[in-house]
């Protein structure tokens, strides 16, 4: 089966295709669906920008699709960066700034738990019906950047229950735990049940 994957991040899509391997999943790039612009994110949760991503790709291009979104949510900065984690020290989106950012906004807290959570939503099967599916994974933030693999949060974040941030892990241990990995695999589980 082939489907598109919503998203302009090729760290993302990379992820996403080797989690899927041997599915029978073929994942679709925007590029392969001639899809160039960029996909507007100005909802104000996690769930809403991934359906409006969604919606957007299904409504313009008539392919079926998914899109994810995903925030970091640390407990001492009340859930922040959250739905802002991309742009979190500003529109440029710079990983090295929003980890900057962060590691400032938590100097001096003892609490540096966080959770990482994607949620995905899939449209275009049914219509415009679409279904959401969540990943969560737990960890910590820590004091320093720790490993060169991975991108956004991952040399800060920890998972709970290892030694190694995500960036210290290669892609195919990370798959084997991250919010993502976990999103992915609650809707390739779904797919595989209807087709």
């Amino acid at each position: 089966m082939r489907i598109c994957f919503a998203t302009n991040n090729l760290h993302k899509l990379e992820e996403v295709r080797q989690a899927v391997t041997g599915s029978g999943l073929t994942i679709l790039s925007l590029e392969d669906i001639h899809c160039s612009e960029e996909l507007p994110e100005t909802r104000d949760t996690i769930a809403g920008n991934s359906l409006q991503k969604a919606e957007y790709v299904y409504a313009n291009y008539r392919v079926a699709c998914f899109a994810d979104d995903t925030g970091l949510e640390v407990d001492a900065l009340n859930g922040a960066p959250g739905v802002y984690s991309a742009r979190y020290a500003g529109p440029e989106r710079k990983s090295d700034d929003n980890i900057e950012l962060l590691l400032t906004n938590l100097r001096g807290k003892a609490n540096r738990s966080a959770c990482f959570r994607t949620v995905i939503t899939l449209i275009g099967l049914d219509g415009a019906q679409s279904v959401l599916f969540e990943g969560i994974v737990k960890g910590t933030i820590t004091e320093t950047q720790k490993g060169t693999s991975g991108f956004g949060y991952d040399p800060v974040f920890m998972p709970d229950g290892f030694g190694r941030t995500f960036a210290e892990m290669t892609m195919a241990d990370k798959n084997k735990l991250s919010h993502r990995a976990k999103a992915v695999s609650k809707l390739v589980e779904y797919l595989k049940a209807i087709f």
